[in-house]
């Protein structure tokens, strides 16, 4: 397989070219590649969501309706009939499977995952499901220099080290925000700085953003022009109740999400298609009651369908009055976390700029407003440019607080908008709703999903510290498929069974026929016991220790050495005879290890 990959290189490349400089030319090519996909993907979702809008528009009263309910809920249809059967990568956001393919799969995301990546997002957002474009962008990118490294290089860490590439690409053409992409990466992917990194990382950015720009324009994705010459002023005190309200909006959004998406995921007797064609109604449901509740004239109407970008101009612009802000920002609220725990297809970037951005008008137009009335408001000028800053202020704290990154939340709002007069409240409000978002949920919203789904997190830089490592619920390393006995089996049949299958273990978990935990036998137990009839004799009124996938590590660790205990079964709060996983001191021990290193 080694020989067959180097024969694919040209023989320039391989012949003349060290490892280091076809990796500068590859990344070379990354970018050009990432800022074509990232562009096609821009403007397939636009088309199709300006067609369909349109479309729907010339229609009478009736018709309107019917098309913006049946559209995403086609689309939920379609994403969850592709991802129940031949793709499941390609459902959410794309960015936990990023991270997941670079610390568990050694970098490898295959060609097809980014093609249904595509097609899928491009289908589910640009029919009105209400979700963003740079989560998949981010996917899509990686899946591409991933096939790049693999065609290129034969040795794992090189192929490892193009997945970074590709995410900083994909940011830096979907937001047209190559600094904001950096800084993103080292922020989510590697958690820390590395000059080793960086130089290939620039190299795709500085590509990726010139494909975009030259294609879609010189303006970032969303363009601020009103923030062009704040300066230090005593109203941009209103940073710091938007960053406690961010905080705490996107800690109930991250949990909301979470929630919903698990009680989908216990409905395992459904049909894969069903949570995502629901998720579309339910949006279009959402989108069609705030269009007339709102009555808002122009296509802003549209802002909860698809991306929503059209709401937060009018924000910027002080256009919007406090009601209109509320609606938009609960039912669009409502529609991302339905659309996102169902399963749709697209990312979480716009949705949360675009309820940071609601969330900011809010405050300021209310602000305003009391000044306007009362006049008792000090220090609040109710002008366009105020408010403009209040929604960018807002959009910074939230997506501090829901993406946890709040140095590129920082960073991404200065290139939306040119220059650093709003950095000093900026600082502050982003980095209050992160401490309050952190405090409230120790595990970041990615990190959240990929344990939710069962993958292990023991090498994810994001665990590494002392501190960190102890803070962690069990649930991010234990054992998630667990062989268990039957109590019913005996002693001397599960020795037999064990040693044919190789499954020797210190200790097993016993259940009963429903499934529910009756104890845990050792190894031992078993021989000891080999002339009993059953397991359920030998773990009978046994004082069985667990802890919940929720307990820290540490909390987990302490008792079991109270107990003397090399493992303990994981089970549900709610049930305790629920068994959800297996965590061993080997586990702990194996997750120490990768702290120290």
């Amino acid at each position: 397989m080694i020989e067959e990959t180097k024969r694919t290189l040209p023989d320039w490349m391989r012949k003349r070219m060290s490892d280091g400089q076809r990796f500068m030319v590859l990344c070379i090519l990354a970018g050009f590649l990432c800022g074509l996909g990232a562009v096609a993907f821009h403007m397939a979702i636009h088309h199709l969501f300006e067609w369909l809008w349109h479309f729907a528009v010339g229609r009478s009263k009736w018709e309107f309706a019917a098309i913006l309910l049946l559209a995403p809920t086609l689309a939920g249809l379609l994403v969850g009939i592709v991802v129940g059967n031949w793709s499941p990568d390609a459902a959410g956001s794309g960015i936990p499977q990023t991270k997941a393919a670079y610390y568990n799969k050694g970098g490898k995301i295959s060609g097809r995952v980014g093609v249904w990546r595509f097609v899928l997002g491009s289908l589910y957002v640009g029919l009105g499901n209400s979700l963003g474009r740079e989560g998949p962008t981010v996917h899509l990118s990686a899946a591409i220099c991933s096939r790049i490294g693999r065609w290129a290089f034969r040795d794992p860490l090189r192929v490892q080290s193009m997945l970074p590439v590709g995410m900083a690409a994909g940011i830096a053409a979907a937001f047209n925000a190559p600094l904001s992409a950096l800084t993103f990466v080292f922020e989510e992917l590697l958690d820390n700085f590395s000059m080793k990194a960086l130089g290939g990382m620039v190299v795709a950015v500085v590509t990726a953003a010139a494909v975009s720009r030259t294609i879609l324009g010189e303006d970032p994705v969303i363009s601020a022009k009103l923030a062009l010459d704040y300066q230090t002023s005593a109203w941009m005190l209103v940073a710091l109740p938007l960053g406690l309200l961010a905080g705490l909006i996107g800690h109930l959004f991250v949990r909301s999400t979470l929630n919903l998406r698990g009680f989908f995921k216990s409905r395992r007797n459904l049909p894969a298609w069903v949570a995502p064609m629901a998720g579309g109604l339910s949006c279009g449901i959402l989108g069609l009651t705030a269009y007339y509740v709102t009555g808002m004239m122009g296509d802003a109407r549209n802002s909860v369908f698809s991306i929503g970008y059209e709401s937060l101009y009018a924000a910027f612009e002080y256009k919007l009055a406090v009601g209109i802000l509320g609606v938009l920002l609960v039912a669009k609220f409502a529609a991302v976390v339905v659309n996102y725990a169902s399963g749709g297809s697209g990312g979480l970037f716009s949705p949360t700029l675009f309820l940071g951005g609601m969330l900011g008008g809010l405050v300021g137009v209310g602000l305003a407003d009391l000044q306007h009335v009362w006049g008792w408001i000090p220090y609040f000028p109710a002008d366009t440019k105020v408010i403009g800053g209040c929604v960018l202020l807002g959009m910074g704290a939230m997506f501090a607080s829901v993406v946890r990154c709040p140095i590129t939340s920082l960073i991404i709002i200065f290139e939306m908008t040119g220059n650093y007069s709003l950095i000093l409240p900026l600082m502050a409000g982003n980095m209050l709703s992160w401490s309050i978002a952190r405090r409230l949920q120790h595990v970041g919203i990615y990190d959240a999903l990929l344990i939710q789904d069962g993958v292990t997190m023991r090498r994810l830089p994001a665990y590494r510290g002392v501190q960190d490592y102890g803070k962690l619920p069990v649930q991010t390393i234990m054992t998630h498929q667990t062989y268990s006995l039957r109590g019913a089996e005996s002693p001397a049949e599960v020795l037999k069974r064990i040693k044919a299958e190789d499954k020797q273990f210190h200790a097993y978990p016993v259940l009963d026929k429903n499934d529910g935990l009756l104890g845990v036998v050792t190894r031992y137990e078993l021989v000891d016991g080999k002339d009993k009839e059953s397991l359920a004799e030998v773990v009978k009124e046994q004082d069985v220790l667990s802890v919940y996938p929720e307990t820290s590590i540490r909390d987990a660790a302490n008792k079991m050495i109270a107990r003397n205990l090399q493992q303990v079964p994981v089970v549900s709060p709610a049930d305790k005879k629920k068994l959800h996983g297996w965590l061993t001191l080997n586990d702990i021990a194996r997750q120490q290890n990768v702290v120290e290193s």
